[in-house]
């Protein structure tokens, strides 16, 4: 019974006390006049407590569900996922193309520099170690047959053309000079420079020596934005510091068609410059003695 009688007692506090009326009076602070006033009862303020915190949830929601601030609210909207199928089957392509040209730039660069990749025949050496336990060396008649086996390889794939009997010489060539200017640096191999720097002003086009297709087009740590293009009879010639790359890998360029223009980029560079490499069936030959830069 005491029970019942503590929650009507209850009940009816709460009810005088919605009842129960009050002053509101602003005043002012030096004079104590009163400026304003106004009457509310406990009823008058919980409604407006509550309608406050009512149109607060309700801006929220809005902000929420009606501008991008969704895309910050863990789980909300996460249902619909098609852009996020879209920007992932986009990554996966990019991530193939990438892997893809970075194993043919890693082909290239080792038949350029007469490596040879030996990881398949280490493979085989280790499965028959005992069937095989001496290596065998190879002669040099096998080691240039290998390298003209991949020079043609290279050849069929990018369209280009051999003549009867291997490829035709580099002086029944005829070159387009990339760039005409200075030369400020020879070649000079046995310091690993394999090929020539033509000076020349800023924002000049460089210009494909022959047709070919564009096998190499990014940025390098030393050399910058570099482009590389295979030519008919194994001819494979890079353009590199430059400042802008105008063709992509693949693209087939005619001979005299601007390809970058010369800049100054990677840390090998000291100034706006080409550097020029001119390479024939896998060896760098000096470009002077067959370019006219003039």
């Amino acid at each position: 019974m005491s029970t019942e009688e503590n929650k009507t007692g209850r009940r009816e506090r709460i009810k005088r006390g919605l009842q129960n009326t009050y002053r509101v009076v602003v005043m002012h602070d030096e004079t104590f006049e009163e400026v304003t006033s106004t009457r509310l009862t406990g009823l008058n303020i919980w409604i407006i407590f509550s309608t406050i915190v009512v149109l607060t949830g309700l801006l929220v929601w809005l902000l929420i569900a009606f501008t991008p601030l969704k895309r910050f609210v863990p789980g909300y909207g996460a249902g619909d996922s098609s852009e996020v199928r879209v920007l992932s089957q986009q990554l996966e392509e990019l991530e193939g193309e990438l892997e893809a040209q970075n194993v043919y730039l890693q082909r290239m660069r080792n038949l350029i520099t007469g490596a040879v990749d030996t990881t398949f025949q280490q493979s085989e050496v280790l499965e028959d170690e005992e069937t095989n336990p001496e290596p065998v060396d190879r002669i040099p008649e096998d080691e240039q047959l290998r390298r003209e086996l991949e020079l043609a390889e290279i050849n069929r794939s990018t369209g280009g053309t051999t003549v009867a009997g291997g490829t035709a010489s580099l002086e029944s060539l005829y070159f387009i000079p990339p760039l005409t200017g200075n030369i400020s640096a020879g070649f000079q191999p046995d310091k690993q420079h394999y090929g020539v720097d033509i000076v020349a002003p800023r924002n000049r086009e460089i210009k494909s020596v022959m047709e070919g297709i564009v096998i190499q087009s990014g940025m390098a740590v030393e050399t910058g934005l570099t482009i590389g293009i295979q030519h008919p009879n194994n001819v494979v010639t890079f353009y590199k510091h430059n400042s802008e790359l105008l063709k992509r890998v693949g693209e087939r360029v005619r001979a005299g068609e601007a390809i970058a223009i010369i800049g100054d980029t990677g840390e090998l560079s000291d100034g706006p410059h080409l550097h020029f490499e001119l390479w024939f069936s896998g060896k760098a030959v000096n470009p002077v003695e067959y370019v006219n830069f003039d």
